[in-house]
């Protein structure tokens, strides 16, 4: 169906990031903190569809010059504009209520993030690297919606982790489009023409230390120990690494990089998805078993 397609259900998986603060705050499973964390998931579904269909209507002429993004429904006049604006408009406005059903606080940053997007499309895209920081910004802020929906603090270090790791892969993305229109880059996205491979290679070499570091200081932090009573999440991090240099093998080996952007190998690489299994068990046994000192 056309209008689902553009919708993008397959990019739902970066809402996850929304439970991330219940799941390391050890409240994930209980019933009241799990059902705002699932509307606080489901206003970010809303949310980010909606600038989906802001941003294929907006650059629908462009897109049907690209060798995939001209198969976007919008694009190809699978879907007509006017169905897609109203549909925007629709899940906008029910991500907000969504939200506000929670406080006014998530409600907020859901608007916050509505209007990041919003500036993104119509200006900040064309900034070299304001770019990615606003690209970015969209992880962190489904990380503090996911915290202020069950009223739970965000520790430093894994705020910092999830900043640089959306920088990583804001980077990724880059990189990406880079490869797929080595040639005319430019007349697809203005701002391609300040970036470089090289470049791009050197910004997710320091981003990519940067979350590592700060994940593995996290789980050695003196509030993270209290809270589990061991240094238990020390044995996530190998987990983290794989998964990141996994990622990174994936952009520069894969056998045919091109039929999708990185976010999307992802949904379909074996490896990976075993990865991402492992680890989410690794944290629920530490956080959600008993140790000695709980």
């Amino acid at each position: 169906m056309p209008l689902f397609r553009s919708l993008r259900p397959a990019q739902w998986s970066k809402n996850v990031f929304v439970l991330a603060p219940a799941t390391f705050a050890g409240s994930l499973l209980d019933r009241g903190t799990l059902e705002a964390s699932a509307i606080a998931f489901l206003a970010f579904c809303a949310a980010a569809s909606a600038v989906y269909l802001f941003n294929d209507l907006r650059d629908r002429e462009q897109d049907r010059r690209h060798p995939r993004k001209r198969l976007r429904p919008v694009a190809s006049g699978a879907l007509g504009a006017t169905p897609a604006a109203a549909t925007g408009v629709a899940l906008a406005a029910a991500g907000l209520i969504a939200a506000w059903t929670l406080n006014r606080e998530t409600a907020l940053l859901v608007g916050l993030y509505l209007l990041a997007n919003l500036l993104y499309s119509l200006w900040l895209k064309e900034i070299v690297i304001v770019d990615v920081m606003v690209l970015a910004s969209g992880y962190v802020i489904r990380v503090v919606v996911g915290a202020t929906a069950v009223g739970v603090t965000v520790s430093a270090w894994l705020l910092l982790c999830t900043v640089f790791l959306s920088l990583f892969l804001g980077f990724s993305k880059r990189r990406h489009e880079l490869v797929l229109l080595p040639d005319d880059a430019g007349e697809q996205r203005a701002v391609l023409d300040h970036y470089s491979p090289t470049f791009l290679d050197q910004m997710m070499n320091v981003v990519t230390a940067s979350t590592l570091l700060s994940y593995a200081l996290y789980t050695t932090a003196d509030e993270t120990v209290m809270r589990f009573g061991d240094y238990g999440l020390v044995w996530t991090v190998p987990f983290v690494l794989f998964g990141i240099f996994r990622y990174l093998y994936l952009i520069h080996k894969a056998d045919n990089p091109k039929q999708r952007n990185p976010t999307e190998l992802l949904l379909y690489d074996v490896p990976f998805l075993v990865n991402v299994g492992l680890y989410t068990l690794a944290v629920f046994l530490i956080v959600y078993l008993p140790g000695p000192a709980q």
